[in-house]
């Protein structure tokens, strides 16, 4: 009799079923359900408002790749990382990849934060991204209605600012065009 070779984790993430998002951080595989209506409206109308500009140039500089839930290869299939939005200017990756697979770092990352997804986007996410080079990371929370916004200086990560609500904000390195944080809320009831 043959012994029957377990699967490899990243074997296991292309097993999921659908409706679960899949990750391998820090040598294990961590699932979770599909976003809640708020973080998936906050996810997507920040992305809303950085295409434009940053993505097609309209009304900003242009130049951006901004992506939504991109498979991020730090390591080919051992340490996959999977932002909810993650951006990478063109110049760093001219071209998109042709598979699922985005194997250069990105320049910025933003996780949209949950009450099941918030540890681990903090303790584990933010240092993997820091250790890999990320440039800069937010954290957008439509609960507590807040983001913070980082900057990777000598490996570590420096918050650059911290705002909530209503505010409209310039922040690396979007920091071009405003943005109104109302807008990444919505309806509330």
């Amino acid at each position: 009799m043959h012994a029957r070779a377990r699967p490899s984790l990243y074997e296991q993430l292309l097993a999921l079923p659908e409706g679960v998002v899949g990750e391998i951080l820090e040598g294990q595989l961590h699932v979770h359900r599909r976003p809640s209506g708020p973080h998936g409206f906050a996810a997507s109308s920040l992305g809303y408002d950085l295409i434009g500009p940053f993505q097609r140039g309209r009304g900003g500089p242009g130049g951006w790749w901004i992506i939504d839930e991109p498979e991020l290869h730090f390591i080919r299939d051992t340490e996959v990382d999977v932002p909810d939005i993650a951006g990478w200017r063109r110049e760093r990756m001219p071209l998109l990849p042709q598979g699922h697979r985005y194997t250069v770092v990105p320049d910025w990352v933003c996780e949209v934060l949950s009450s099941s997804t918030e540890s681990v986007d903090r303790e584990i996410k933010m240092p993997i991204c820091a250790q890999f080079g990320v440039g800069y990371a937010w954290l957008l929370d439509p609960r507590a209605r807040t983001l913070e916004a980082y900057a990777l200086r000598d490996g570590q990560w420096r918050e650059i600012g911290r705002f909530k609500d209503a505010d409209t904000v310039r922040v690396a390195p979007f920091d071009a065009v405003p943005l109104q944080l109302d807008a990444l809320w919505g309806p509330t009831g």
